[in-house]
């Protein structure tokens, strides 16, 4: 069970997770899992409780150009903009009680929405576990020190590389001394005021040109403050004619070459775990299955018209989840989704 939320972190931040959960969101989290394979067991839709995962999206904007990223690539065929502090706090003062992980990230750089920390401190308040994802570029002392203070428990930074060459091969516009002094200022302030959070986790995207530097990375990143290092594979979009950035060693790659054509690693069972234990909010409020819906192409309501519970319970959400159920291939969000890939991941 832990490694479902918790994904394999840490003793001291599983601890630091348990330590914020009442008995309600301990109670939501058992009906979620069960509900979800009884589902899997009868073929048959069950939604017993809210998720006990929601990912919010404080902003589109971005400062780095990656090119497998609509925000990089300035491609989304949705409205960009900012996530507003008072509808932040509306949605988190309907779920609260129930929602026991709030990730602060779906597309673009948070720390470019000025009214970012508040909100994290605002969802600290809640007693709720807080995470983000951040290129590192605006990880200056004192932002270090307001993310402290602010009460985020976990932060993911993105390194792809341990040289400036083979960085900006994929984060395009970006500049690794900059990440690396990000780093240092963020674990340095912890050690200032003595806090555990937030825990640090640096995660190198493993492609064609950085594959070689995994054990360079693993050291390198720790030195610098990393409370963790993961190492993941890489999605690319158009991946049928293969791509640059596909390693060469198949232990790392999400694709294989089959024939003239390269394949995804998954067998595409119908089913679906984040249709049952999380959701995504956009900045503008749109409630939308997963963090592969990168241009909002499913939404099932918005939370100025309807309360979270209500979309949760909605007739297009529970549509999907049976379209899930019965042919999650066909869905094309879903035909390059890591769920259920057969791949290597630390």
């Amino acid at each position: 069970m832990v490694s479902f939320f918790i994904m394999y972190t840490s003793h001291k931040d599983t601890l630091n997770f348990f330590s914020k959960l009442s008995l309600r969101r301990a109670k939501n989290i058992l009906l979620v899992y069960f509900s979800y394979q009884l589902t899997r067991l009868l073929r048959k839709q069950i939604i017993w409780s809210l998720p006990f995962a929601v990912e919010i999206e404080p902003t589109t904007s971005c400062n780095l150009r990656c090119p497998e990223c609509p925000s990089g690539l300035r491609k989304f065929s949705r409205p960009t903009g900012m996530l507003e502090e008072r509808n932040f706090e509306k949605f988190i003062n309907q779920i609260y009680k129930d929602i026991s992980y709030l990730t602060f990230y779906f597309q673009g750089e948070p720390y470019l929405n000025p009214k970012f920390l508040d909100m994290v401190k605002y969802a600290n308040e809640k007693k709720i576990y807080t995470t983000t994802s951040t290129n590192a570029h605006y990880l200056k002392p004192e932002n270090a020190k307001k993310t402290i203070e602010a009460g985020l428990d976990r932060i993911l930074i993105s390194i792809d590389g341990v040289t400036q060459d083979t960085y900006q091969k994929y984060r395009i516009g970006g500049k690794l001394e900059k990440v690396w002094e990000g780093l240092q200022n963020l674990s340095q302030a912890k050690k200032e005021v003595k806090s555990a959070t937030p825990h640090i986790i640096v995660q190198m995207i493993v492609n064609n040109y950085n594959e070689h530097q995994i054990d360079e990375m693993q050291e390198l990143a720790t030195s610098y403050g990393a409370d963790e290092v993961r190492f993941k594979s890489m999605q690319i979009y158009d991946y049928k004619d293969g791509s640059e950035f596909i390693p060469e060693n198949e232990k790392y790659a999400r694709y294989h070459k089959k024939g003239d054509q390269y394949k995804i690693n998954n067998s595409f069972p119908d089913e679906c775990w984040r249709l049952w234990h999380s959701s995504v909010i956009t900045w503008d409020g749109k409630v939308i299955p997963c963090c592969f819906d990168k241009d909002a192409d499913h939404q099932f309501g918005e939370l100025k018209d309807n309360s979270f519970k209500e979309i949760w319970k909605s007739k297009p959400y529970r549509d999907f989840r049976d379209q899930i159920l019965s042919d999650r291939q066909q869905i094309e969000i879903c035909k390059n989704c890591s769920e259920g890939t057969k791949i290597w991941e630390n």
